[in-house]
């Protein structure tokens, strides 16, 4: 008997049904009996939940996306693979909503390591993680928070045709680097491989969040390639927590099949002013 027919065999008569109206019911997975399947065959979690939708069943960790996932974009969600590039104030907190959200695949990178001016904002910067490299801290989170994502995390700065290698065989790119010197680079990497790109900025109160498709203008393009209004303005936790919003939520409907909300459009805030609006590039 292969793993997969093994692991199907344990869940045999140990799914529950969840009934959200008279008309529909899903199959779910207890949380408990993924975990010890998992620690019985010493198998990663990710495979046995695998199982769990092959059965048409969703890990009860989910059972809160359903009313807004039908059972076919959660598994959809499972499937995907994202490259996350920067790990700090935006990186940080959108691995964490991919992760809870049940992206099944992560790679990300950043080569920089923790320090004192990051804790206003950066979700893995704390008192313990100081001088830690942020790539260790993901990981960490990772695990603790859904141990059946697939992280590949990487302690480096990429230039140039690294990001090719970097985000090859990735359904979407989230542009989480902070400045501008690099986002040209990022944007035309993900050209090159065909790639949809998720491009979020801050600086003060206010921010961008937009879709860049593949062959197509990043509002980043009209500011230049310097460091940006972030050590000028500032970057408050409200504005990082806006933006990640927008830019995980506009990520989820990308991979789920829903489409693109901000495909050649740019949505622009400024929690200053309660300002929102959307634009066209």
């Amino acid at each position: 008997m292969n793993l997969e027919k093994k692991i199907a065999h344990m869940l045999k008569g140990q799914l529950a049904e969840k009934v959200f109206t008279e008309a529909e019911s899903v199959s779910i997975a207890p949380h408990e009996v993924l975990r010890s399947i998992s620690r019985e065959l010493g198998l990663d979690r990710s495979l046995v939940e695998k199982v769990a939708f092959k059965l048409g069943a969703v890990p009860e960790r989910y059972v809160r996306n359903l009313t807004t996932f039908s059972v076919e974009e959660q598994e959809k969600l499972f499937s995907s693979k994202v490259a996350v590039i920067g790990l700090g104030g935006l990186g940080g907190h959108l691995l964490e909503s991919l992760a809870r959200a049940g992206v099944g695949s992560i790679n990300a990178c950043d080569g920089d390591s923790f320090e004192p001016s990051n804790m206003n904002r950066q979700l893995l910067a704390t008192e313990n993680s100081l001088s830690q490299k942020k790539s260790e801290a993901a990981f960490e989170l990772v695990r603790r928070v859904n141990p059946a994502v697939f992280l590949d995390v990487r302690s480096e700065f990429l230039e140039e045709d690294q990001f090719d290698d970097f985000i090859l065989g990735a359904d979407v790119v989230a542009d989480c680097l902070g400045g501008l010197t690099h986002r040209k680079q990022l944007k035309e990497a993900a050209a090159r491989v065909g790639v949809p790109m998720v491009t979020a900025s801050v600086a003060g109160w206010a921010g961008i969040v937009s879709t860049v498709l593949p062959g197509y203008s990043s509002p980043m393009d009209f500011f230049g390639d310097t460091e940006g209004l972030e050590e000028l303005l500032g970057t408050p936790a409200p504005a990082i927590s806006t933006a990640i919003g927008i830019q995980s939520a506009e990520i989820l409907k990308i991979l789920s099949g829903k489409g693109a909300g901000l495909a050649g459009k740019a949505l622009m805030f400024d929690l200053s002013k309660l300002y929102f609006d959307i634009v066209s590039i």
